[in-house]
């Protein structure tokens, strides 16, 4: 997966010892997350549509079939071992993916574009504001309905997957979050939560949120 040190620094502030998986065949996935406690989906390149039976768009950016087949099954099997779940960007996608949902392949072409989802700023910057609904796991985490957030993407959830609803909007409609509140702990956003894991932030509740979901615990929504 492209996990870079971004990610695991955020992990190990929250409190967890991340291990990064190599993209190897899918018959060793099972025994691969037999010992973890959690998954983190990281960011990367475009999911091919083969993965959720479309033809690709002339804006589809590069992708990696080889490591979207081993990542879809990271996610499938993880949700069959009911391990606590976190995908961010291309990671919420190939969660809603692997649970039989779509993706738009191009924002642009269903949009309005008053968003601007592939900023030129760095990723510590927060760039348009979300709308997070008030009942949602992910509203109880961070402690707010209306965060900033950034945005490096041009793909984003169309149809959902099984079990998953969309609880984030940017304003111009696209759906920024999903979660499973039926399960222990299964989320994805579309934004880089682990560039904006900094004092004052409420982002890095995200990454507390997995760990204590991985221990067995909720987080404290007082802290």
């Amino acid at each position: 997966m492209a996990l870079g040190m971004p990610y695991v620094r955020a992990l190990a502030r929250a409190g967890a010892v991340p291990i990064v998986l190599p993209p190897l065949g899918i018959e060793v996935v099972a025994t691969l997350l037999a010992p973890l406690d959690a998954v983190c989906l990281s960011g990367g390149p475009d999911l091919d549509p083969a993965a959720y039976g479309a033809k690709p768009s002339p804006d589809l950016g590069p992708t990696e079939p080889s490591l979207d087949v081993f990542e879809l099954e990271v996610a499938m099997v993880a949700d069959q071992l009911g391990l606590p779940i976190f995908g961010i960007c291309r990671g919420a996608q190939a969660l809603n993916v692997a649970r039989g949902g779509t993706l738009h392949q191009h924002l642009p072409a269903v949009t309005d574009n008053s968003v601007d989802h592939r900023q030129t700023a760095p990723g510590w910057e927060e760039t348009h504001e979300l709308w997070i609904e008030p009942d949602s796991r992910l509203s109880q985490i961070l402690g707010t309905n209306t965060p900033r957030v950034n945005s490096f993407h041009h793909q984003a959830v169309d149809r959902l997957g099984r079990g998953l609803r969309p609880v984030a909007w940017a304003s111009d409609g696209t759906v920024e979050a999903v979660e499973d509140m039926s399960a222990h702990f299964v989320l994805g956003v579309q934004w880089h939560a682990e560039t904006l894991d900094r004092p004052g932030q409420p982002h890095p509740r995200l990454f507390q949120a997995l760990v204590a979901a991985a221990a067995g615990e909720r987080l404290d929504l007082a802290a």
